[in-house]
């Protein structure tokens, strides 16, 4: 393993003392050498979201088409994405947290096809979307002020293609109810599993509160429909993490 590798791949220790009142969760450089553990242990299948998503990536990235990866913190569906497309494929991967998007650069570095991707750190609310086969969202449209996303699924179905798709995967809110309660319960006791204590899931979701902010799965059904998307492809649920994907048809104008 190199030491740019190790760097990025420490455990995720972060929550594990009281260390006083608890700050709002930010992607900084603490939380990027441990990120890789982190959404690997509270995530449940993300390893496989990655490969699934690169599969996607197979079908629908078209040669000399951009795919963007919005939100790319350290690089993990871009490099899903250059490893299952054709090298005509462009990918633009966009994070506004500095040490993610250094930490996306040294995994980058020394790869073949470093060449297809334009690294940018900047806000992806600001970033114009142009000649897209494929947008991704990966667990960042909830890190979006809720008041700004309608408006940017707007963007990305604007942005692509004919024939071109989104694929957005979430954290969403539990329904209400019994059954909801339950989902989340479990979702605590697969955290505890992970190696996670009661107190680091404690104070991680303090840190959380007002920075992810999810919505239920009606609610970005009906979001996508409303910026403009066809068929909309529910293809992935797990303890309150879902991924969808939706199309811009190929006579949507």
């Amino acid at each position: 393993m190199s030491q740019s590798q190790s760097h990025q791949d420490e455990q995720d220790r972060l929550f594990d003392q009281d260390l006083g009142p608890i700050q709002p969760f930010v992607f900084d450089e603490a939380v990027a050498r441990v990120f890789t553990d982190m959404v690997s242990r509270s995530v449940p299948g993300y390893p496989e979201i990655i490969r699934l998503i690169g599969l996607w990536a197979r079908r629908l990235a078209r040669p000399g088409t951009r795919c963007y990866d919005l939100g790319s913190s350290l690089g993990a569906v871009t490099c899903s994405v250059l490893e299952q497309t054709a090298p005509e494929v462009s990918v633009i991967a966009v994070d506004n947290a500095p040490a993610m998007v250094e930490g996306l650069r040294r995994r980058l570095a020394g790869r073949a096809d470093r060449n297809r991707v334009l690294d940018l750190e900047a806000d992806l609310r600001r970033v114009e979307i142009t000649d897209a086969s494929l947008v991704v969202l990966n667990l960042t449209l909830q890190f979006i002020p809720p008041a700004d996303r309608l408006d940017l699924l707007r963007r990305i179905r604007t942005g692509l293609l004919p024939g071109g798709a989104l694929i957005l995967v979430e954290k969403v809110r539990p329904e209400p109810g019994p059954v909801g309660e339950l989902v989340s319960a479990i979702y605590d006791d697969y955290k505890r599993a992970q190696g996670y204590s009661e107190l680091a899931i404690a104070r991680k979701r303090q840190a959380l509160e007002r920075v992810l902010i999810p919505d239920d799965i009606a609610g970005h059904e009906q979001r996508l429909a409303a910026a403009g998307f066809g068929d909309i492809t529910r293809w992935y649920q797990a303890l309150g993490f879902v991924a969808w994907t939706a199309w811009r048809g190929p006579g949507d104008e």
